[in-house]
């Protein structure tokens, strides 16, 4: 970056195709969606990829006061969840990244730099799938002490070993569905509580844990008031390769008096408490009958029943033991396996957190306590961390 500084301008052609149809789509509808912004930092350099998955233009310069890098995408749209994210680097040289929808067909992608420890950087695009791809040199390579440690086997779970500690696999990104949204409010609670709004809370609550503690890549299905389809929600799992999903909900019952906590995992039930919740959590789904032996044949073919279980078991047990510790009647309700649609479809050990009722009184006063919503975020983060150090890792 000495001397005088160059700006570039780089912009990939495509071919314009007119249809055989008498109407010609509009600008909208040519826009694709850029699904996920990545980095990782290396010792001698960092590595941003924007991954949109078709070709497309775009453009890159640099600005000064303060000092940032700049890619301007064209003819795409965010993914809801990428909507003004900001993503924390601060390795020296790079601060941070910013991603945001610039225009209806425009979007954005700001990396706040140092130019003076910058020694270069270079925009590119790789393909199969399309993505640009930003590398930036530090003047002085980052130092990372050498550490020594130990490797630790699996641990089996009661059924033995499964082939994720067979083949020591690890978890690195952790996606947390916060339940409902938008127009679906979900459980209303006696004095008016909404489960979409606690939920929320409870998941930036446990994403910030996890985030400061766990070194683990964290990413919400929705970050705010949004309403997300039951089907779509691991599918967004599944797009971004998670090592874990976890689906966090309050609870309801006829009978006001009923309280306590419980885990589900994908399965078929004969409870038929666990069946009435399912039914009512499922209550959104846009699926049809005719549909129903396909979606048999996904819940046939969860290969990660035995994972999906263990990871269940240890967010039970150290939720309720952390909300023990403060409060009186904290019921274990246990561990189930249930049919539950956020649950179907998903490539990686999953589980459904019912964390309290909210039509019960005590438990939805409880619920509107930020206190009480932090620890119940203390305890999944206790039972996920407990899950990575059984599979040998953490």
């Amino acid at each position: 970056m000495e001397g005088k500084r160059l700006f570039f301008f780089f912009i990939i052609l495509i071919p314009l195709v007119i249809p055989c149809s008498s109407s010609i789509p509009s600008k909208a509808d040519l826009r694709v969606e850029i699904y996920n912004l990545r980095s990782f930092t290396h010792p001698s350099y960092t590595r941003i990829v924007v991954d949109i998955g078709q070709l497309r233009e775009y453009a890159y310069n640099e600005l000064k006061a303060p000092d940032r890098v700049y890619v301007d995408i064209y003819q795409v749209k965010l993914n809801p969840i990428l909507h003004g994210k900001q993503f924390i680097v601060n390795n020296g040289y790079l601060q941070q990244i910013r991603i945001a929808q610039k225009s209806p067909s425009t979007v954005r992608v700001v990396m706040d730099l140092d130019f003076k420890k910058v020694k270069r950087y270079n925009i590119f695009h790789l393909f199969d799938p399309f993505r640009i791809v930003i590398d930036i040199y530090p003047k002085t390579p980052v130092s990372q002490p050498a550490t020594e440690k130990v490797s630790q086997p699996a641990q089996p779970t009661k059924d033995g070993y499964s082939m994720a500690r067979q083949l020591g696999l690890g978890i690195q990104r952790v996606v947390l569905d916060p339940g409902h949204g938008g127009t679906d409010p979900g459980c209303i609670g006696p004095h008016g509580v909404k489960e979409k709004d606690l939920v929320l809370d409870i998941c930036l609550r446990l994403k910030e844990l996890l985030l400061k503690n766990a070194n683990l890549d964290v990413i919400l299905t929705r970050e705010s008031d949004l309403y997300v389809p039951l089907e779509n929600r691991t599918i967004i799992a599944n797009q971004k390769q998670a090592d874990l999903y976890i689906s966090i909900h309050g609870n309801a019952n006829r009978n006001p008096k009923h309280s306590g906590i419980e885990t589900f995992f994908l399965n078929f039930s004969k409870d038929r408490h666990v069946n009435e919740i399912a039914a009512r959590e499922n209550a959104t789904s846009t699926k049809n009958i005719g549909e129903m032996k396909e979606i048999i044949l996904k819940i046939v073919q969860n290969s990660k029943i035995v994972e999906s279980m263990e990871l269940a078991n240890m967010i039970q047990k150290n939720l309720v033991s952390c909300l023990s510790q403060k409060h009186k009647n904290v019921k274990n309700l246990g561990v189930k396996g249930g049919p539950f649609w956020v649950l179907i479809g998903a490539e990686m050990p999953s589980v459904l957190i019912e964390v309290s009722h909210l039509s019960n009184p005590t438990e939805e006063l409880r619920l509107k306590t930020p206190g009480y919503r932090q620890e119940i975020a203390q305890g999944i983060y206790n039972g996920i961390i407990n899950y990575v150090h059984s599979l040998g890792k953490g």
